[in-house]
Formats: C-alpha cells, structure tokens, sequence
C-alpha cells in the first residue's frame, strides 16, 4: 500500500476514514465515578471513540469533563477516585484497573489541564522526558518530530519551560505527549487562558496532529466554537452524564446548543446577557 506524505513531511500509511471505522478506538459503558466513597461524578456516562476521529466533549464546569479523561488514563486512584461501575475498553481491552505506565505504553496520553511542564527543565529535557517509553534511539526522531509541528519550541529548545509564554507552554505541554506516539490523544481545555490568535494556532496544530500523525483524538473544551470546528463528532456533557451528541456540524447549528456554549440566538445572532429572555429559556435535554 502506499504511503501518504502530509504537508508536515510525515510519512502515514493511508487508514480507514472515520466514518468507516468499524470498531470503537475507546469504548466508555456505562461508568460512574465516585471521590472519597461518597461524592458521585459521572452517573453512567457511556461515549465512543473512532479510529483517525477528533471527538469533542463540551459541558460546563463541574460536568465531570475532567473526570472522565482521567477515568481513562488511570488516573483517579492518585484523587481517591475509583470506577465503581460499567467499563473503559481501549480496542476491546478493559483498563479500568490499569495503571498509567500501561496505559501510555498501549497507546494512550493525557495532555491535563493547566500545562504542567516541567518549569525547572529546559524545553528539550521536557520533550525527552515524555519519551520514556520509547527507545533510546527514537528520541531523536521523536524531538525533531515535535520541532516540525512546533517550531517555536525548535527556537527555544534550550529555554526553561517556567520562562516560556502561556501559549508555548501548551504547544510544550502537547508536543511532551507526542513524545510516546500515542495512537489515542486526551487534552484536557488546551485554549484555556490563551489568547485568540494563540488558540487559533493551538487548535489548528490538534487539526495537524491527527491529519498528519493520524492520531485519534479525545478534546475536552470549554471553547465549544473553536472544538466543534475542528471535531468529527461531539457530545455535550451535564451533571456526569451525555446529554446530547451527534456529528459535530449538527450540533452547531443546535438551538440548544447555540445558545448555551457558543452564545447565539435562535437566529444566529450573538446573545446579550442583558436580554432577560435569555435567561428564561430552559435546556430541551433537563
């Protein structure tokens, strides 16, 4: 079969197109969460997760979004958080109980909330120390990888993190992830607290990620325009459970959806918070 070569010089063998996948890359059954024993996160949440897709997941604070990329990276033992019911399958296997050295050597990487580089490292320790599960002799490739996606980082390879603008330590925080070559990508508000024309670019590096590397995608985002525009299929997310989801197109032009996460009217013009009408109208999914 031949091989594709990307814009980026990546070259990909050609793989089935999204909406030909047969199987789910992640499978989420019917999970509840619970912290401390007591307090109840997600409420059985089920969603899915296609070879070679972007999928969005949208819901205000506190909808459990968060909770949910950790449940599938491994991560809730670390908050005294468990699955207490229903299944995480990463191509048919179950990982509730696995940890999350295995998780990322299966193929699976979380890019959280907040960054969370390495401050005292410099960008290129950053990099290298997100290869751990790589060979010794990859790492190199791997960087130079990284560098063509995110040349800026390229530029300040040398560079403390801690010193780094917002906006780069995201593209650090990213390119860290694509240091193991995962197959299934989580990032966890990758826009937040950047400004526009770095979101812009964040965004469009995610596009590149998957069209390139043809990594599938998981995007949590409170930014709902900027990742319905570039996801395959989305699901909105209320009190630790799907409320709504469907080809990220069609929820776009959701009523329900553009009033509450993009802020327009019926009409497709931008809501004023001053319209007490606003505030009346209550969610068809409640």
């Amino acid at each position: 079969m031949a091989q594709e070569v990307t814009e980026s010089g990546v070259r990909r063998e050609p793989g089935p197109r999204p909406d030909e996948a047969a199987a789910p890359v992640l499978d989420i059954n019917n999970i509840e969460v619970i912290y401390e024993d007591v307090i109840l996160v997600l409420r059985g949440l089920s969603l899915s997760v296609r070879e070679g897709q972007i999928v969005a997941l949208l819901g205000s604070n506190g909808a459990g979004k968060s909770t949910t990329l950790k449940a599938v990276a491994g991560l809730l033992y670390s908050e005294h958080g468990e699955i207490t019911q229903g299944k995480v399958l990463y191509r048919g296997k179950l990982i509730n109980k696995a940890n999350p050295a295995e998780i990322v050597r299966m193929g699976i990487s979380l890019v959280m909330e907040g960054r969370r580089v390495f401050e005292h490292l410099t960008v290129q320790e950053n990099l290298a120390a997100g290869a751990y599960t790589r060979k010794a002799s990859e790492v190199g490739e791997d960087i130079d990888l990284v560098y063509g996606f995110f040349p800026r980082l390229k530029d300040r390879r040398i560079q403390l993190a801690g010193y780094l603008s917002g906006g780069e330590q995201q593209m650090l925080a990213i390119g860290r992830s694509v240091m193991s070559r995962p197959k299934l990508m989580l990032l966890d508000e990758p826009s937040l607290g950047l400004a526009p024309l770095l979101v812009a670019e964040i965004f469009e590096r995610i596009r590149a990620l998957n069209s390139d590397l043809g990594t599938t995608v998981l995007l949590v985002e409170q930014n709902a325009r900027r990742a319905l525009e570039v996801a395959n299929h989305a699901y909105v997310m209320e009190n630790g459970r799907i409320v709504l989801e469907g080809p990220a197109a069609e929820l776009a032009s959701n009523p329900d959806v553009q009033e509450f996460y993009l802020g327009l009217s019926e009409s497709g013009t931008r809501k004023s918070y001053r319209d007490v009408k606003h505030y009346k109208r209550r969610k068809r999914w409640l």
